[in-house]
């Protein structure tokens, strides 16, 4: 049994599902970069498949279009099943961290979605204060050391530690050692 499945969308479909959401809301490129605080023409280069967008990129646009990234995801991958055999779970590695991100919930899960995430030796992925407006999320560490910065506050989380994040406030993920690092992340829509 094959337990490595990588999702590997390619950009055109993250594209194209970044068009519709803004589309559908009637935005302009320039209302979503000013929501997501992200520039017009990477926007653009993404809408088009021209630039594999990052997870803090990811965070943002789909923050601001009022998705978690486990919603942003399941809608690129559109199955409705609520079984997902673990073989087929799919990943996403962030090109520029190697952060690896594990849909556990399956799509039909609409409020309540369940990530486990991979954080590499001395990575820090931020993200802002937008893309966490509309939820609730517990951080579950299962291996490794996780530092949380929560706006000026910072927890430091060993294994089976479990952080309820406070208010929205910007964020990072952060894990300062030479070792890998595992966490479980809960979503629940406010």
């Amino acid at each position: 049994m094959k337990l490595d499945v990588l999702f590997d969308p390619d950009s055109q479909a993250i594209g194209l599902l970044i068009r519709r959401e803004r589309e559908a809301r009637g935005w302009s490129l320039e209302e979503l970069a000013a929501k997501a605080a992200v520039s017009k023409a990477m926007i653009s280069r993404v809408e088009r498949g021209e630039a594999s967008p990052t997870a803090a990129l990811l965070g943002r646009l789909s923050g601001a279009l009022g998705l978690t990234l486990s919603q942003f995801f399941a809608r690129v991958e559109a199955m409705g099943d609520r079984l997902v055999r673990a073989e087929t779970q799919h990943r996403w590695r962030d090109p520029a961290t190697g952060y690896l991100r594990r849909q556990i919930s399956p799509p039909a899960s609409r409020d309540l979605d369940l990530v486990e995430v991979d954080l590499p030796p001395d990575t820090r992925v931020a993200f802002p204060a937008a893309s966490y407006s509309f939820i609730r999320q517990l951080i579950w560490v299962l291996s490794g050391t996780l530092v949380f910065e929560e706006g000026e506050t910072t927890h430091h989380l060993g294994p089976g530690d479990c952080l309820l994040l406070g208010e929205p406030q910007d964020c990072a993920f952060v894990n300062p050692t030479p070792h890998p690092c595992r966490y479980v992340v809960a979503v629940a829509r406010r």
